[in-house]
């Protein structure tokens, strides 16, 4: 059950916003293992699985992992917790992506391409407007879920001016919500960032899970927004964590 209440990347941890300090990896390298993406085709879900060579101590040059596409029958009956975001269907003219491994899922529009952002887990853009894209990045936490963080209201304005905000943009919050999803708390909110030659606006959903602080980001040109807001909106809200 899903209960509503009204209504680009973490860089640095304000003093003004001390929730955040808990989120920060203890050293650079810690949870930081960059391994090849992985995309699933229409109607499939990707799993991966680390191969048996890789020992139980990860490094950049032992993460390779091995693809296996697995259809929807096979993912009802094998892989509980992609079954469950695939119950109601994935809607018209998006493909799901769905990541066994780092414990997370969500819709993007099926005329999307996979890119590389750093800093990210996975990233899809629009195929000729590449500041319209979606991308999911998450670090080592303590905390056990996002209401750690501190109220809403609090977290998404922390969030939006003094995190996501570089010192020459102006930021903007237009709206937020909670919702909780197979007991699963998430915040979303839509904000703009405003700078002297560019301005986009953004959808972001932010979790707690598996030990980790994950944000998922959709964002286009401001200029765009009232064309592809509800497109974008669709994304944002499939963001789901599953349990690893």
């Amino acid at each position: 059950m899903v209960s509503l209440k009204n209504s680009p990347s973490i860089h640095l941890f304000p003093s003004s916003f001390p929730q955040l300090e808990r989120l920060a990896p203890q050293n650079q390298n810690q949870g930081r293992v960059n391994c090849g993406r992985r995309w699933a085709p229409p109607f499939n879900v990707r799993a991966e699985q680390l191969s048996s060579s890789s020992s139980t101590h990860h490094s950049p040059d032992q993460c390779r992992r091995r693809p296996v596409l697995l259809g929807i029958g096979a993912v009802a009956s094998s892989l509980l917790p992609a079954a469950s975001l695939l119950a109601e269907g994935i809607p018209q003219n998006y493909q799901s992506f769905v990541d066994l491994i780092d414990g997370y899922s969500y819709y993007y529009p099926s005329d999307w391409r996979e890119f590389e952002f750093r800093g990210h887990d996975s990233a899809f853009k629009d195929r000729f407007l590449q500041l319209q894209n979606v991308r999911v990045r998450f670090i080592p936490t303590s905390m056990k879920d996002i209401h750690d963080m501190g109220p809403m209201e609090e977290v998404v304005n922390n969030l939006v001016k003094n995190v996501y905000a570089t010192p020459n943009q102006v930021a903007t919050i237009l709206g937020m919500q909670e919702k909780t999803v197979n007991g699963k708390n998430y915040y979303t909110f839509e904000y703009g960032l405003k700078s002297p030659n560019f301005t986009s606006t953004s959808f972001a959903t932010v979790a707690v899970s598996n030990g980790r602080y994950y944000t998922l980001t959709v964002a286009a040109n401001e200029r765009r927004w009232k064309r592809v807001r509800n497109k974008l909106k669709v994304v944002a809200d499939s963001f789901q964590v599953l349990d690893i």
